[in-house]
C-alpha cells in the first residue's frame, strides 16, 4: 500500500529538481549589455534595421525580451548603443592618435584609411554602413543620429589631415570638402560590398583595394608632377 508523502516532501523534491536543472533562460538572466549589442549588430548586418525585431535580438543573445528591456527600451536605443560601442569608440581612438601625431600628412592619411578597415570595414560593424546606406530614408531619426555621431567626426578627421598637408606644402590646395567625399566614397563601397556582391564577384583583395586607393589619392594630392612617397609601414 502506497503512503502519501509527508507534508512538504513533494514540493521539496520538485524544488530540488528545478535547482539541479536550471533552464537556459535562468542561466542567461544576467546577460551583459555588450552581449545584447553583439547580437543586435549581427542581426542588423543580416536583416537590416527594419526587419530586425527585439524578439530576434533577445533570442540570439539567449535571454528573454524582458531582460533586453532592462537595458534598452527600443530598437533605436539598441542601435545607438551598437554604434557607440563600435564606430564612435574607433573614431575616438583615431582622434586621440591624431592629436599627438608627428608624421607627415600622407602617413596620417594612410593610418586613417587602413585603421578604418581594421576596426570597422573588416568587422561586423560594416553592416551598419550598409544599413544606413539602404534604410536611412525610412528612418530619419536613426540617420540623423548616425550623421552627428559618425559622419561628422569622420569628416573632421580627414579635414584636419588634408588641411595639415596643404598648410605644410605637402599637398596641393584642393577643395577640402569635395576631397573628403572622394576619399570616403570608395571606403563605403568596400564596406557595403562585403554584404552584397563580394560573395560572388570578388576580383581584388581589400588590402590591394585600399593600397591602390591610397596611392591614387596621394598622387593626386601631391600634384601630377610629384610621385607619392610610400609611408612608413605601408604594405608593399
Amino acid at each position: 500500500m502506497n503512503h502519501p508523502p509527508a507534508p512538504g516532501a513533494s514540493n521539496a523534491a520538485v524544488s530540488n529538481t528545478v535547482a539541479d536543472k536550471p533552464t537556459a533562460r535562468r542561466r542567461r538572466k544576467e546577460a551583459r549589455p555588450s552581449e545584447l549589442t553583439a547580437a543586435a549588430l549581427a542581426l542588423f548586418g543580416e536583416k537590416g534595421f527594419a526587419a530586425t525585431r527585439l524578439d530576434d535580438v533577445a533570442a540570439r543573445a539567449g535571454v528573454s525580451k524582458g531582460t533586453l528591456y532592462l537595458y534598452f527600451d527600443s530598437k533605436e536605443a539598441l542601435f545607438r548603443a551598437v554604434v557607440e560601442e563600435g564606430m564612435v569608440a574607433a573614431l575616438a581612438a583615431a582622434e586621440q592618435r591624431l592629436s599627438g601625431f608627428q608624421g607627415s600628412a600622407s602617413e596620417l592619411l594612410h593610418q586613417l584609411l587602413f585603421g578604418w578597415w581594421e576596426q570597422i570595414g573588416r568587422t561586423p560593424m560594416a553592416g551598419v554602413t550598409k544599413l544606413i546606406a539602404c534604410e536611412s530614408r525610412n528612418f530619419p531619426e536613426v540617420a540623423q543620429y548616425y550623421h552627428e555621431r559618425v559622419i561628422k567626426r569622420g569628416r573632421a578627421l580627414l579635414r584636419t589631415t588634408l588641411e595639415r598637408g596643404v598648410a605644410s606644402g605637402e599637398f596641393d590646395a584642393v577643395d577640402i570638402e569635395t576631397a573628403i567625399d572622394v576619399i570616403m566614397a570608395p571606403l563605403l563601397m568596400l564596406a557595403i560590398s562585403r554584404f552584397s556582391l563580394s560573395f560572388c564577384c570578388q576580383e581584388t583583395t581589400p588590402d590591394a583595394y585600399l593600397r591602390t586607393h591610397f596611392e591614387l589619392l596621394v598622387y593626386g594630392l601631391r600634384g601630377a608632377g610629384r610621385a607619392p612617397a610610400s609611408p612608413a609601414g605601408a604594405a608593399a
